[in-house]
């Protein structure tokens, strides 16, 4: 019997800088603690992140402290459908913008982590008793964002994440090779921009280059994979967060504005030359059919990400509409645990690849490599090797893989 004793909460600074939360939550002697990320290009349906008006954290604490504490004490640790049940009945709105969506998920994962604890459990180990949750992968592909744009660069690119993904079943091979490929296009990018952009560093640890046609990054990525002899070892990925540069029914690309048909058309021709594993986010956040018709007709995953915002609704529409063929899973997306799971369970049993992502506010927590892990997705999207709350991910994921 391991009872909840006490929570408490602080505010610490993500990887940005920016306030976000810590919280512990206590059951005798065992303990589990959780630093809640930030994102910064957000779906629009996604559970409420509560920041005081300066942006820090006192209201979301203070919630924790005189709302949600009080009607956890004495909760079972392990019961975690109850503990994340009760915050959302006590939040009660749609959003969870009454406790703070950043507030609900810190208590709930902190919990599990607790619970993992006072069990004697690896963490990956507890996760699995809490869903049956069909895998995918004995061990997921790595995402690694090396070129940064869009809300997570100050670039004049539009599409946010320009992405290697090894094609290695060890991690302690994705990982090799992704550091090969970084130090070869380290090398590409000062010859071609200057030591400025070679020593450059948007959010998520990739490069930032003065530069706006879509294509070049993908062009510079293809370099560095032949240059550090990865060829056919490496496969390309974007994550084009279409969204953030949506219009009136318009998107401005390298500062042009193309019709969704037009986007469609410049998708088809990246694919046919990149040869892509996945696409993110290829259009605006409801535009179910527009990511419905891209893939019928292209063989790389069309992925959901603000389209579905971790949230079993949005995921049933994008079923419903054939839209897409993975989703990217964010635990603070939608506030607690037990609503992640049941997200995701939902997604494999329809046949839906899960892609568990970091966001570009992070912390050095490692929960999403445990996540990841513990259901066999099929990716970790987790940055580049250049920060350290990004590596401490991967090193997590190497760690339990060995």
């Amino acid at each position: 019997m391991s009872k909840i004793t006490n929570i408490k909460s602080r505010e610490i600074l993500d990887s940005r800088g920016r306030p976000t939360l810590e919280v512990v939550v206590y059951a005798g002697v065992a303990t589990g603690t959780f630093q809640v990320p930030s994102g910064a290009s957000t779906g629009s349906a996604e559970a409420s992140e509560l920041r005081d008006s300066d942006g820090h954290m006192s209201r979301a604490i203070e919630n924790i402290e005189k709302i949600i504490k009080p009607s956890l004490l004495g909760v079972e640790v392990t019961e975690q459908k109850k503990i994340d049940e009760t915050m959302i009945a006590l939040d009660g709105t749609g959003d969870k913008s009454r406790l703070g969506g950043n507030a609900m998920v810190g208590v709930s994962i902190a919990a599990a982590k607790a619970s993992a604890s006072a069990e004697g459990r690896e963490l990956f180990e507890y996760l699995r008793t809490l869903s049956d949750i069909k895998p995918s992968r004995q061990t997921p592909y790595l995402y690694f964002n090396y070129i940064n744009g869009g809300k997570h660069a100050a670039s004049p690119l539009s599409f946010q994440e320009h992405i290697i993904v090894p094609q290695a079943d060890s991690i302690g091979e994705a990982l090799e090779i992704a550091w090969n490929v970084e130090t070869a296009l380290g090398i590409i990018i000062t010859n071609e921009y200057g030591d400025s952009a070679g020593s450059s560093m948007g959010d998520e640890g990739g490069y930032i280059i003065p530069e706006n046609d879509y294509k070049k990054p993908f062009d510079l990525l293809r370099q560095a994979v032949v240059a550090s002899k990865c060829d056919g070892l490496v496969r390309l990925a974007t994550d084009v967060a279409a969204s953030s540069f949506y219009k009136n029914g318009s998107y401005l690309v390298g500062g042009k504005t193309y019709s969704a048909k037009e986007l469609r058309d410049i998708f088809i021709a990246l694919d046919k030359e990149f040869n892509f594993l996945s696409i993110e986010d290829p259009f605006f956040e409801g535009s179910f059919k527009d990511f419905a018709d891209l893939k019928s007709v292209l063989e790389a995953k069309i992925v959901g990400d603000d389209l579905t915002v971790t949230n079993s609704k949005k995921l049933a529409e994008a079923v419903a509409q054939n839209a897409i063929d993975a989703i990217i899973i964010k635990p603070n997306q939608i506030g607690t645990l037990t609503e992640t799971l049941a997200t995701m369970k939902e997604a494999r049993d329809n046949g839906l690849d899960c892609i568990v992502s970091h966001r570009s506010g992070e912390t050095e927590d490692s929960f999403i490599a445990d996540l990841v892990y513990a259901f066999g997705c099929f990716g970790l999207k987790a940055g580049a090797l250049r920060r350290p709350e990004r590596v401490i991910k991967y090193k997590r994921l190497l760690d339990i893989t060995k």
